[in-house]
């Protein structure tokens, strides 16, 4: 565990150190989450791989970013390229979920020489849905006025599909999760960033490396009909599904998500 100064900000990361590959697999989190949310992943692939994963600016345990009502995702995704170059570790597997996703795809699309290949989970390369943006605008000013717990129990069911939700024996995980996704008062301007996004799909076509495209069966957030739109605009793409997931299979599934990644990332060494 350490931190980084890349981009005008600091950056918290992890880095497992060498594995037997001499392969690195860099895991850029969703909204809200921070590296945790590979946690089960990084374990299980450190073995093999150099497993480096870091906290976007202003979420986790990275420096906060006061200057800007909105972290757009056009500083986060060059954060990610400072952080890639900066540790010399590319080409790299690049495994993002949600707003990780909306960066894999722009590196995928626009920096190709620091990717291996794209493990793309619970994305789009569409914008925000309008009629997402009123709901998530109401959800900032709660927080802006009481802080990001008065949300918590609304955030959780977009972030966790119904499976883990109504299980009794996991609600200690969704309590632990949805404590983690309301740590941070100011991560409504990274929320901003997510919602305020450009769609990337038009340059999609430009990615040449192997894709993995991973959806959960539950997500609202991110539908199946996104994670297919986005398998079919890349070429040789694979699209997988995760039974009883929702928009954090990492964490909801983590054995199936592990499988999934463990066989596309051994199908590269074959």
């Amino acid at each position: 565990m350490a931190t980084i100064e890349v981009n005008g900000t600091r950056l918290y990361y992890v880095d497992t150190g060498p594995g037997s590959t001499g392969e690195t697999i860099v895991f850029s989190h969703g909204l809200l989450w921070g590296t945790e949310l590979f946690e089960a992943q990084i374990e299980a692939l450190r073995g093999k791989y150099r497993c480096i994963a870091w906290d976007h600016r202003g979420q986790g345990q990275s420096d906060p970013d006061l200057t800007r009502e909105n972290i757009c995702m056009e500083l986060v995704w060059q954060d990610a390229v400072a952080l890639i170059e900066a540790l010399g570790i590319a080409p790299v597997h690049f495994c993002g979920l949600s707003m990780g996703g909306f960066v894999g795809m722009r590196m995928g699309a626009r920096r190709p020489d620091l990717i291996r290949s794209l493990m793309l989970l619970e994305t789009s390369s569409d914008p925000e849905p309008v009629e997402n943006l009123k709901r998530y605008r109401l959800l900032i000013k709660v927080v802006k006025l009481f802080g990001p717990r008065a949300v918590k129990s609304r955030v959780a069911p977009i972030m966790m599909g119904n499976a883990i939700m109504t299980d009794p024996a996991r609600k200690a995980d969704v309590d632990r999760y949805s404590t983690l996704m309301s740590r941070r008062k100011d991560g409504w301007r990274a929320v901003n960033g997510v919602i305020d996004r450009a769609p990337i799909h038009a340059e999609l076509g430009r990615i040449k490396t192997p894709t993995l495209v991973i959806v959960g069966d539950q997500d609202i957030a991110t539908p199946i009909a996104k994670a297919e739109k986005i398998a079919a605009a890349i070429a040789g793409a694979r699209l997988v599904t995760i039974p009883r997931a929702g928009h954090s299979s990492p964490v909801e599934e983590p054995r199936a998500v592990t499988e999934a990644l463990t066989r596309f990332l051994s199908s590269l060494s074959a």
